[in-house]
C-alpha cells in the first residue's frame, strides 16, 4: 500500500510503499478515507512527544476516518497500532477503539473534530469547568484549535468570548464563529499594554484563558484574570517560557492547568467527541477543511508547521 513513511527522527516522511497491516486478535484494519494532519504528528515524528519515539521505519499520522475492513462500518480512529499510522491507505487499530460515525457528517469534518476539536472543547468543558456567563479569552484564535475553542466557549454558555491572534482575516472569521471581541496580537505590545487590551475587549476581568501559545501572550493574559481565574495551557507556539510574578497567582487565587489530549481518560475523550459530532451535524460547529492527496505529504508536512488556519486532511 502507499503511505507516508518515516525513516529518521525529525525528517520529512516519504510517500512510498509500505507493508499492509494484518489484524491480529483484538485488532481491526481500517480502510482510510481521510487522515487528519496535526502539529502533534510532527512532534511525534521528532521523537520529542510524551509517548516516546516511534519505531523506524513507520507510517506517520494519528487520526482519520475510514471503514472497518470486513464489515464496512464508518468510523473515526485516533490510536493506530505501530508501525501503522494514519497517513496510509490502511491502518491497524484496536478493535474496540474506533468511534462509529453517523452518515450525516462529512469525513473531513469528522477528522477535524478529533485532535483539534477536542483540544478546543475539553480544556474549557473538562479542565477549566467553564460556567455559564463567564468570560473566556482564547489565545491563538486564528488557528484551527482556537476556532474550535471560540465555538466551544459559546456552546458551553460563556457570556463574553474574546479571540486573540495575529491574522486579521482569521480574527474576522472568529467573529463570525461567535467571538464578541478580538485582539490583534500583532498590533499591541506585550506586557501591560496587552493586558489592558485583553481587559478592554473583555469588558473587565477574564475568567478563563484557553492558551495554546504561552510566552508573552500568556503572561499578559494571567494579569487579565480576575479572582479565581483559570488559565488552561496546551501549547507553546509563542515560546517555551512565560514570566509573571507569584503575587499575581497568590493574590487572586489563580489556577494554571495543564492539558494534553493524550492524557484525557478515554471515556471522557470519547464522550466529548460524540458531543462535538452532534453539534456539527446540527450546524452548531463549523470548520474549514482542505483536502490534499497523500502523495503531497511533504508539502503538507511543511504547511502544518506554519499554521494552516484550516484543517488539512490527506486523501489516500
Amino acid at each position: 500500500m502507499h503511505a507516508a513513511v518515516l525513516h529518521q527522527l525529525g525528517a520529512t516522511p516519504a510517500y512510498e510503499s509500505f507493508e499492509e497491516p494484518v489484524a491480529g486478535e483484538g485488532q481491526a484494519v481500517v480502510e482510510v478515507a481521510v487522515a487528519g494532519v496535526n502539529p502533534v504528528d510532527v512532534r511525534k515524528a521528532s521523537g520529542a512527544y510524551i509517548s516516546g519515539p516511534p519505531p523506524l521505519p513507520s507510517v506517520v499520522g494519528t487520526e482519520g476516518v475510514g471503514r472497518i475492513a470486513g464489515d464496512g462500518r464508518r468510523v473515526y480512529f485516533d490510536a493506530p497500532v505501530a508501525p501503522f499510522g494514519a497517513f496510509a491507505e490502511q491502518v491497524l487499530v484496536a478493535a474496540g477503539a474506533p468511534i462509529e460515525l453517523p452518515d450525516a457528517i462529512d469525513d473531513g469534518v469528522a477528522a477535524a473534530l478529533g485532535i483539534a476539536g477536542l483540544a478546543g472543547w475539553l480544556p474549557l468543558a473538562w479542565r477549566a469547568r467553564l460556567r455559564a456567563g463567564e468570560t473566556v479569552l482564547v489565545l491563538g484564535a486564528t488557528g484551527v484549535v482556537g476556532q474550535f475553542a471560540v465555538q466551544a466557549a459559546k456552546l458551553l454558555g460563556a457570556g463574553q468570548v474574546v479571540a486573540a491572534g495575529r491574522d486579521a482575516e482569521m480574527l474576522e472569521r472568529a467573529r463570525r464563529l461567535g467571538a464578541d471581541a478580538v485582539v490583534d496580537l500583532g498590533a499591541v505590545e506585550s506586557g501591560e499594554a496587552l493586558t489592558q487590551a485583553f481587559r478592554e475587549a473583555a469588558g473587565g476581568d477574564v475568567d478563563v484563558v484557553h492558551d495554546p501559545l504561552w510566552g508573552a501572550p500568556a503572561a499578559a493574559a494571567v494579569e487579565a484574570l480576575g479572582v479565581g481565574g483559570r488559565l488552561v495551557q496546551l501549547g507553546q507556539s509563542a515560546g517555551a517560557d512565560a514570566t509573571f510574578p507569584s503575587a499575581s497567582i497568590r493574590g487572586r487565587q489563580l489556577e494554571l492547568l495543564g492539558y494534553l489530549n493524550f492524557l484525557v481518560p478515554p471515556d471522557v475523550r470519547r464522550a466529548a467527541y460524540r458531543t462535538l459530532v452532534e453539534h456539527a451535524v446540527a450546524g452548531r460547529i463549523a470548520v474549514e477543511v482542505e483536502r490534499l492527496p497523500l502523495a503531497a505529504v511533504a508539502d503538507v508536512w511543511e504547511r502544518v508547521q506554519r499554521s494552516a488556519h484550516r484543517k488539512l486532511v490527506l486523501v489516500p
